[in-house]
C-alpha cells in the first residue's frame, strides 16, 4: 500500500513540475499585440505563408496541404505530416479558400479566386505539380470567385460553391464540364458532402442557415436554421451529427442531420453572453469523436468541448494560439492551427516606402516576376502553424488560465470601464459627463512617424518624416497645445478594414478574409464602410448604437457615398452637402459645407450630440499630372482640421465639446515602431493642455471614450476590453480658443513633372480610397517628398511605450 502511495505522489509531483513547465514556456512566448490583447502561443510551429485560411490534411493522413490567400503572394504548401516539414509551395495568380483532396491521396483540387478557376494539382514525389484548371465560366468579365469545394470520388463530380454569384457549380472533373449552376440565396462559404446521405451541405455565409442539397435528384432540401456567418463544417463519421462555426455568433451549431434540426449551441467565447467579435472559424475533431476543437480568430485561441453525448456538450478550456487562428486539423493526435496573422506585429521602418539601392529592399520572390515589398502592412504579417499534442485536462487548466491572462475583456469591463474619479470620462456606461458633444474626424492612412515623428517629447523616427510641421502646422500646434499621443494603434490593416474598425470596433469574418485579396490585385470589391451586408456587424455601427439608445447624431461624409446613405441608420441623419471621399473636392471645402450646418443646427438648438465628420485628403493622389500635389493635399487637409477646431472652440459650446481626430487606418507608410501606429489628436474644453500621453492605445481606446461619453454601451469585446483615454482629461475645463495656422505651402500646388512615378500614378484609381496598388502609391508618395532617386536611411527600432503620461515644459 505504501508503495502505491508513493508511485501516487511521484506521479503527481510529476505532473505539478510538467504544468509549471508549460506555465513557464507560456510566459516566455508572451507578446503584447497592437490592440492590448496578448499572445502565448502553445507548442512548436513552423512559417507559412501569407493569411492561411484552410488546412486540409490528405485520407492517407501523410500530407497536409495549405491555402495561403493574403495580400502579397498567394500560394499553395505541401506539409509532410512525420517530418512537419514543408516541402514544396507553389505560388498562385489568384486564389482563396477552397480546397480538397480527392480520395487518391494525390489529387488536390484548389480555388482559383477571382480567376473563376478551380486548378487541379498532383502531389509527386513529395512535390506539387499543376495538372489542369477548370474554368467555372467562359466569360472574361464574369464575377463568380470560387470558395468552398468538395468533390465526390465515385461520381467523379466536383461541386462548387461562390461568394460573389452566390450560386453552386456541379461539374465533372474529367471532362470539366459545367453540369448545372443552382443560385443560393446569399454568399457561401464552403460545402461539405455526406455521402452516407447523398447530402451536399452548403454553409451559406451570407444568411443564417445551412443549405442540404439532395445530389442525386439536384434538388435543394428544407434550410437548417443556425447562427450568423456560417462558416466551417464539420461531419462525424456516421453521418448523424455536424458542427458548424458561426462567425458572428461566437457559437458553434451542433445540428442532429436525423432530424435536420440545431439541438445544441455551443458558446465558443471566453465569457458567457460575450459581445460580438470572437470570430468563431475553424472546427476539428479528436479520433475518438469525444472533443471539439473551436477556433476563435479574433481571440487568438482554441475553445475546447467534450462532444461525446449529443445535446450534453461540456466546456473543458482553451488553448492559446498564435494571431487569427483560421483552421485546425487533428492528425495522429497532434493539432495542426494555422495562425492567419502569424504571432506578432512589426515595425516596418523599411517600407512601404521605395530604396532604390536594391540591396537595402526586403522583397520575396515571386514565380511571375511580381516582385513583392514586406514592408506594407497588408503582407506583413506572415502565417505560421502551431503543432502540439492533443493536452491533457491537467494542461488544459494551465492553457486556459494562459488564454485569460492574454485577455483584457471581461464581462465586467463591458459596464465599467476604467478611469479616475471625478474624470470627465465616465466609469460607468449611463453616468453623467460634463461633455455633451462629441466630434469624430476620421482621415486617410498615415502612420505617427510621417507626420509627428519631429515633435520633441513623443518616440519618433525622424529619418521617416514625410510630412512634417512644414505641411502641417495646425496638427503639429494641437499636439502641442492639447496631447501629443505617440502610442496610439489602429485596429484595422487598410481601409476596407479600418473604417470598419473605426465605428464598430470590429471587422467581421467575411471582411477580414476577403480584402487582402482585392488589396493584392486579384479582383474583388471593396466591401467596407457599409457597402455589403455581410460586411457589416451583427448589431450595427456607432449610428445604429445611437439611434437605440436615443442619443442624437449626424455624419459627414462618413458612411454617405455620392450623397447618400451606406446603410440605413443614417437615412435621415447626414448632411447631403458634405462629399465624401472625392478629392477633387478640398478639405477645407467641406469645412465650410459642415460650418454652414453647424451653424443651421445650433441656432436651432438641434445640434446632435454625436457628429462624425470625413476629412480624407490626406490620403492623396500621388504624382499624377495635372492633380494636386501630396504637399497640397496634406496642407489642405491639416488647414481642415484647424479651421474645424478653431470654430468649434470659439463657439458656444466649446466647454461642453471633445474632439477625437484618428486616421482610419495606417497602411500608407513606415514607422519604426509598428505598422499599426497612427497619429491621433483630442481637443476640447475638458482636455488637457501640453501634456504627452504615452499609454497605449487603439482605435477601439477611442470609440470606448466617446462611448462613454455619450452613455452607449461598447460594441464589440475590443472597445469593451479597450482602455479609454482618460488621462488625456482634467475636471478642470480650460476654455481658451484654438487658433488655426495658415498653410505653410499652396494649397493649389499642382504635378508637373513629368517623373516615373507621375507616370505610374497617371494609371491610379483615385475614385475611391484604397483602390490603387497601394505599395505603388506609397512609393510615389515617398519619392514625391524625398526625391525621385532618394535613399531610405538607415532604420532604428523601438519598443512599444507602456508607461503614462507627462507634462510639455
Amino acid at each position: 500500500m505504501r508503495y502505491l502511495i508513493l508511485i501516487c505522489a511521484v506521479i503527481a509531483s510529476l505532473q505539478l513540475h510538467g504544468q509549471s513547465d508549460l506555465q513557464s514556456q507560456l510566459n516566455s512566448k508572451r507578446v503584447t499585440l497592437p490592440n492590448g490583447w496578448k499572445l502565448s502561443p502553445h507548442g512548436t510551429s513552423i512559417s507559412l505563408g501569407d493569411l492561411p485560411l484552410n488546412v486540409v490534411v490528405s485520407p492517407n493522413q501523410k500530407y497536409i496541404l495549405v491555402t495561403n490567400n493574403g495580400q502579397s503572394i498567394q500560394s499553395l504548401q505541401l506539409i509532410d505530416v512525420a517530418s512537419n516539414q514543408v516541402l514544396d509551395s507553389k505560388e498562385l495568380p489568384k486564389s482563396w479558400y477552397g480546397l480538397k483532396v480527392a480520395a487518391d491521396n494525390k489529387t488536390v483540387f484548389v480555388s482559383g479566386g477571382n480567376d473563376n478557376l478551380i486548378i487541379v494539382f498532383e502531389i509527386q514525389d513529395g512535390q506539387l505539380v499543376e495538372k489542369d484548371k477548370i474554368a467555372l465560366s467562359t466569360e472574361k468579365k464574369a464575377t463568380i470567385s470560387p470558395a468552398g469545394i468538395e468533390y465526390d470520388d465515385a461520381k467523379d463530380l466536383l461541386y462548387v460553391v461562390t461568394k460573389e454569384n452566390n450560386s453552386l457549380y456541379v461539374i465533372q472533373a474529367k471532362t470539366k464540364n459545367v453540369l448545372a449552376v443552382h443560385k443560393l440565396p446569399a454568399e457561401a462559404f464552403t460545402c461539405l458532402l455526406n455521402k452516407k446521405k447523398d447530402v451536399l451541405y452548403i454553409s451559406v455565409w451570407g444568411a443564417k442557415q445551412i443549405l442540404p442539397f439532395q445530389t442525386a435528384t439536384q434538388q435543394f432540401l428544407p434550410a437548417i436554421s443556425v447562427g450568423d456567418h456560417p462558416n466551417e463544417m464539420l461531419l462525424t463519421k456516421n453521418g448523424k451529427t455536424m458542427y458548424v462555426a458561426n462567425g458572428n455568433d461566437n457559437s458553434v451549431s451542433v445540428v442532429d442531420l436525423v432530424k435536420n434540426k440545431e439541438v445544441e449551441v455551443l458558446n465558443a467565447a471566453l465569457v458567457p453572453n460575450a459581445l460580438e467579435g470572437s470570430s468563431t472559424n475553424g472546427l476539428a475533431l479528436s479520433a475518438d469523436e469525444e472533443r471539439l476543437y473551436i477556433s476563435n480568430a479574433d481571440n487568438n485561441c482554441l475553445a475546447v468541448f467534450e462532444v461525446e453525448k449529443l445535446g450534453q456538450s461540456k466546456s473543458l478550456g482553451f488553448i492559446p494560439v498564435g494571431w487569427y487562428p483560421t483552421s485546425i486539423q487533428v492528425v495522429k493526435g497532434k493539432l495542426y492551427v494555422a495562425n492567419g496573422k502569424g504571432f506578432s506585429s512589426f515595425a516596418n521602418p523599411d517600407g512601404p516606402n521605395p530604396i532604390e539601392k536594391k540591396q537595402t529592399v526586403t522583397y520575396q520572390k515571386s514565380d511571375n516576376n511580381r516582385k513583392v515589398r514586406t514592408g506594407y502592412i497588408g503582407g506583413l504579417m506572415k502565417g505560421t502553424m502551431s503543432i502540439f499534442k492533443e493536452p491533457s485536462v491537467q494542461e488544459l487548466a494551465v492553457l486556459s488560465e494562459a488564454v485569460y491572462q492574454n485577455t483584457p475583456y471581461t464581462k465586467e469591463r463591458e459596464m465599467n470601464a476604467l478611469g479616475e474619479k471625478g474624470n470627465p470620462i465616465p466609469m460607468k456606461v449611463g453616468d453623467a459627463s460634463p461633455i455633451k458633444y462629441v466630434f469624430y474626424v476620421l482621415k486617410e492612412n498615415r502612420t505617427y512617424d510621417q507626420v509627428l515623428s519631429d515633435v520633441t517629447g513623443g518616440n519618433g523616427d525622424t529619418t521617416l518624416l514625410l510630412f512634417g510641421e512644414k505641411y502641417t502646422p495646425n496638427q503639429h500646434k494641437l499636439v502641442k497645445d492639447f496631447v501629443l499621443l505617440d502610442n496610439f494603434y489602429v485596429d484595422g490593416e487598410v481601409s476596407s478594414d479600418g473604417h470598419n474598425w473605426s465605428t464598430s470596433a470590429h471587422a467581421t469574418d467575411y471582411l477580414e478574409k476577403t480584402w487582402p485579396t482585392a488589396y493584392g490585385g486579384r479582383g474583388g470589391r471593396y466591401d467596407g464602410e457599409g457597402t455589403r451586408l455581410i460586411a457589416n456587424p451583427k448589431n450595427g455601427f456607432i449610428w445604429d448604437y445611437c439611434q437605440r439608445a436615443g442619443v442624437s447624431y449626424r455624419t459627414y461624409g462618413e458612411f454617405a457615398d455620392d450623397f447618400k446613405p451606406n446603410i440605413p441608420a443614417i437615412a435621415d441623419h447626414f448632411c447631403p452637402e458634405f462629399a465624401s471621399f472625392d478629392q477633387d473636392i478640398m478639405d477645407t471645402s467641406r469645412f465650410h459645407a459642415w460650418r454652414k450646418d453647424f451653424d443651421k443646427l445650433l441656432a436651432a438648438n438641434q445640434l446632435p450630440r454625436f457628429n462624425s465628420v470625413r476629412f480624407p485628403n490626406d490620403h492623396t493622389e500621388g504624382q499624377r499630372l495635372g492633380k494636386k500635389t501630396p504637399f497640397a493635399h496634406v496642407a489642405d487637409n491639416d488647414y481642415a482640421v484647424g479651421l474645424f477646431v478653431e470654430y468649434l472652440s470659439k463657439s458656444p459650446i466649446w466647454k461642453e465639446t471633445a474632439v477625437f481626430i484618428v486616421e482610419d487606418d495606417a497602411q500608407n507608410g513606415p514607422d519604426h515602431v509598428d505598422a499599426h501606429r497612427t497619429t491621433a489628436y483630442v481637443a476640447g474644453g475638458f482636455v488637457k493642455r501640453g501634456y504627452v500621453d504615452h499609454t497605449p492605445y487603439s482605435t477601439s481606446s477611442m470609440l470606448r471614450t466617446m462611448e462613454l461619453i455619450l452613455g452607449l454601451p461598447p460594441m464589440s469585446q475590443y472597445d469593451a476590453a479597450a482602455t479609454p483615454m482618460f488621462q488625456c482629461f482634467s475636471s478642470n475645463a480650460n476654455l481658451s480658443p484654438f487658433e488655426s495656422l495658415l498653410p505653410r505651402t499652396n494649397l493649389f500646388e499642382k504635378n508637373v513633372l513629368a517623373t516615373p512615378s507621375a507616370e505610374k500614378s497617371a494609371h491610379f484609381d483615385f475614385s475611391k480610397e484604397d483602390a490603387i496598388p497601394d505599395l505603388e502609391f506609397s512609393e510615389v508618395i515617398w519619392k514625391a517628398v524625398k526625391g525621385e532617386n532618394s535613399v531610405m536611411p538607415a532604420p532604428r527600432r523601438a519598443a512599444i511605450l507602456t508607461v503614462s503620461g507627462t507634462d510639455i515644459d
